[in-house]
């Protein structure tokens, strides 16, 4: 099971303006500290922790934050409106297109953070028309 995915910001703000356009629509809670942005699934008291956590922080040795070369991380969303919501959302925010949403091998639209990391927002909803529905 992934326990956390972080990503590096050179700017934290810009990258915080992006993803509190995407993240708490998707129920995510920010906590916001001296090392960065942590959004969190919230926890009923006696609950465990709903994962993965995600992290948007400066580099740990310095350098200029850089997006990986094929990685990408995905999140996954109620519904195909939602898929185009979130990915106007995150274009209003900073973001760049990396593909409109529209199916793929699901209901998919892609976008790069402020800092060029890739991100994913899908939707598989079986009860949803498919591309041959």
């Amino acid at each position: 099971m992934i326990a956390y995915v972080t990503v590096g910001a050179d700017d934290v703000s810009r990258a915080r303006r992006f993803y509190d356009a995407i993240l708490p629509a998707l129920g995510y809670a920010l906590r916001e500290g001296p090392e960065g942005l942590s959004y969190a699934l919230p926890v009923a008291p006696g609950e465990r922790p709903l994962l993965p956590d995600f992290y948007v922080k400066p580099t740990y040795d310095g350098r200029p934050a850089s997006a990986g070369n094929g990685a990408m991380v995905a999140f996954e969303l109620r519904g195909q409106a939602q898929v185009r919501a979130l990915h106007a959302a995150g274009l209003a925010a900073g973001g760049t297109d990396e593909g409109a949403p529209g199916f793929r091998e699901a209901y998919v639209g892609y976008l790069r953070d402020p800092q060029g990391n890739k991100i994913a927002l899908f939707s598989s909803d079986p009860d949803e028309p498919g591309r041959d529905g």
